[in-house]
């Protein structure tokens, strides 16, 4: 499974599939926000070494 699928497959389990959405407008919203609200800033993944995509985004920044 690729990075991208994993990402899909996580949205689809912890989001999508536990939400019953009024409107397109509506789900844009709460998908953007748990993107960002969630799972960018506060979500640890394995694949990164146990930190946010935010945090491994900065110590790459800072490597650099």
């Amino acid at each position: 499974m690729t990075t991208l699928e994993s990402f899909h497959a996580t949205l689809k389990k912890e989001e999508v599939y536990q939400t019953q959405y009024d409107s397109f407008k509506t789900a844009g919203i709460a998908l953007f926000q748990y993107v960002e609200g969630w799972y960018n800033r506060k979500r640890i993944h394995g694949s990164i070494g146990y930190v946010t995509p935010d945090e491994y985004e900065k110590m790459c920044c800072e490597a650099a």
